[in-house]
């Protein structure tokens, strides 16, 4: 709860000094492509780890910002690299991880991929009894965006999702929010999600098991209470061996 207040309280002092400036600028349009993809530690369907196939694969939909989960940092399973910032440097992109266990000598977790600096990052725990969770949050001029992945056990997604709905309240800027939910679309988990968030993300082609998908549990979603983004296209990937998801892109407007 104290890292949760942290949080807000940045996100105020965030929306103070940005008010002055909005009253000098014209109205424009912000052109953003979301991706979300669990990349399951750069293990294929071919059981074969192949971390390049994930760089490829996201790299053919050059997305703005990419919401990662199932992400190796400093494993020794995954030459003890730090693998966020290599992805990054290929991609030509700047990369946050967030760390949610430690696992073979280095960490386990998420991450984001952005072509533009944020001007703040956050990181909070969220609940998981089997596994630890963890939400990252990176704060730009126009928008916030979280990824997380969420716990395999009911309970702790639901409270996850009432956690999460409680860092849009405080802001005016839209959030997105982008991630492996574990969850499908009638779970209560999306619903308590969708009492803040409306869903932007194609839940027509599902994202799980990649070489032959049968359900949907990967999402992109906005909390936007001034109604500033409009949906241009969604879509999942065709991408069936590189991870046992499909990654999900999206492409938005931001209107100021």
């Amino acid at each position: 709860m104290i890292r949760l207040m942290f949080f807000i309280a940045t996100v105020i002092i965030g929306m103070t000094s940005a008010a002055g400036n909005d009253t000098k600028e014209s109205v424009y349009s912000k052109r953003l492509t979301i991706m979300s993809y669990n990349v399951r530690g750069g293990i294929g369907m071919d059981n074969v780890r192949n971390h390049q196939r994930t760089i490829d694969v996201i790299s053919t939909e050059s997305p703005d910002i990419v919401a990662l989960q199932e992400l190796d940092s400093m494993t020794a399973r995954s030459g003890n690299t730090y693998l966020l910032g290599e992805m990054a440097q290929q991609l030509n992109m700047i990369g946050y991880f967030a760390p949610a266990i430690d696992f073979d000598g280095g960490k386990y977790g998420i991450g984001i991929l952005c072509r533009d600096r944020p001007e703040a990052i956050h990181r909070l725990t969220l609940p998981g009894r089997e596994e630890a969770r963890a939400i990252i949050v990176a704060e730009f001029r126009d928008f916030l965006f979280a990824c997380t992945h969420l716990s395999l056990t009911e309970a702790d997604r639901d409270a996850s999702a009432a956690i999460i709905n409680g860092l849009t309240i405080m802001t005016d800027k839209p959030m997105f929010l982008a991630g492996d939910l574990n969850s499908h679309a009638e779970d209560k988990t999306i619903n308590i999600l969708k009492t803040q968030f409306r869903i932007i993300s194609d839940t027509d082609s599902p994202t799980f098991p990649a070489h032959f998908p049968t359900e949907t549990i990967d999402y992109i979603m906005v909390a936007d209470n001034s109604n500033s983004v409009s949906t241009i296209s969604a879509k999942t990937a065709d991408a069936p061996v590189a991870s046992d998801h499909r990654p999900i892109i999206t492409t938005v407007i931001i209107k100021q």
